[in-house]
């Protein structure tokens, strides 16, 4: 079992330049730098392919790097087999021994270690109450719910007191209202034992909720490392302005730029305030964003903000909330939301607002350039 560098201010995982490529195709991560720290919450966020599970999986030593270093506690593992690593792994399909019993599985981690006895028991009853299975200690797989199972796949990660725990998308096979309680209990889990936690997903619902930070992949790069709050109202590009949460997308060519805000020519010759994000000048093709509850509606009234009139193409109603999809006189489209009880009706002309500080403006995507010229 590796020693980790008792150094409060060095990382507990580093990513060091670290690379992967498969059979000479494109690197599936490359020149990842990225630290973990001790006692965190970290997830690792992204589409498909995107780079985020193999990078776990290189961190559990089930990949090896093509290029690079991944350090745990300011020492180098390369070479290092996973059982040495000293980290749990917790799956979603939950590799549970089906012929073992619940106690069997969880203690199957201190079995390889060679620790039995009372002290086996004493940690299985604490592990079992700490995800609350107590009592079901000689069930078998079989017998338990999918959400059971994920607990003990859980409980079996823990138990031999790991230096991290590593998640690779272990709600995806719950239904929704299951998958929202276990992440409730795991961050409660994680707060009450201080687990260093790194956690893949691709729902980004799961990543905001539950992180301290996270870090947003997308073909094989790091597009940005950041809290929740940050990613979502301060993304880096717009992808992770794209891809966390939902976000209206505007094409269009800079007019004038400002120190703190520029002025966006868009479809219909509207002109739009928005708040430049990178190197952004007079002549480039951007693309604004802004997000759904930003967007005001009304049916009268001056708002200092951008503000126009709008044809409502659809109005569905939520409960809570409608959900209204507009089109600008230029034909460009919004998603907004108002209250439930809101009298709209989508035969109704509308007024739509925003302020400048809450619309993004990023450099355009080539597509996205060709559109908006």
């Amino acid at each position: 079992m590796l020693s980790t560098s008792s150094d409060p201010d060095c990382p507990l995982v580093e990513f060091v330049g670290v690379e992967k490529v498969y059979d000479g195709g494109r690197p599936a991560v490359a020149n990842l730098d990225l630290a973990v720290r001790k006692g965190e919450f970290l997830t690792l966020l992204g589409p498909s392919g995107s780079g985020k599970t193999t990078t776990l999986m290189m961190l559990a030593g089930f990949e090896a790097p093509t290029g690079g270093d991944i350090r745990l506690g300011g020492r180098s593992i390369a070479g290092t087999p996973p059982h040495r690593r000293n980290m749990g792994v917790v799956f979603q399909s939950y590799a549970l021994f089906p012929h073992m019993t619940v106690g069997q599985n969880i203690k199957f981690p201190l079995d390889v270690r060679g620790i039995r006895g009372l002290e086996a028991e004493a940690r299985l009853a604490e592990v079992l109450a700490l995800v609350h299975l107590e009592g079901l200690a000689d069930r078998r797989p079989d017998q338990l719910s999918g959400g059971q199972r994920q607990r003990v796949a859980l409980a079996r990660a823990l138990i031999f007191r790991p230096d991290i725990v590593l998640m690779d998308e272990p709600l995806g096979a719950l239904d929704r209202q299951l998958r929202e309680r276990l992440q409730s209990e795991i961050k409660q889990i994680q707060h009450r034992i201080g687990a260093t936690v790194v956690y893949v997903t691709h729902d980004q619902t799961e990543a905001l909720t539950m992180s301290d930070r996270i870090a947003v992949f997308s073909g094989g790069l790091v597009q940005q490392v950041d809290t929740p709050q940050n990613i979502y109202d301060r993304p880096a590009n717009a992808f992770v302005a794209g891809f966390i949460g939902e976000n209206n997308g505007i094409p269009g060519v800079v007019t004038a730029r400002g120190e703190a805000t520029c002025e966006i020519r868009i479809a219909g010759d509207l002109v739009v305030q928005a708040t430049p994000v990178g190197s952004i000048a007079p002549g480039d093709a951007v693309l604004a964003t802004v997000r759904p509850e930003h967007v005001l509606t009304e049916i009268g009234g001056d708002i200092p903000c951008n503000r126009f009139s709008a044809a409502i193409e659809e109005l569905v109603y939520h409960g809570d909330h409608s959900r209204i999809r507009a089109i600008l006189p230029g034909g460009a489209t919004l998603t907004m939301r108002a209250p439930g009880r809101a009298a709209l009706s989508q035969s109704q002309p509308l007024t739509v607002s925003w302020c400048a500080d809450r619309c993004l403006a990023f450099p355009a995507e080539p597509a996205l350039a060709e559109a908006a010229e």
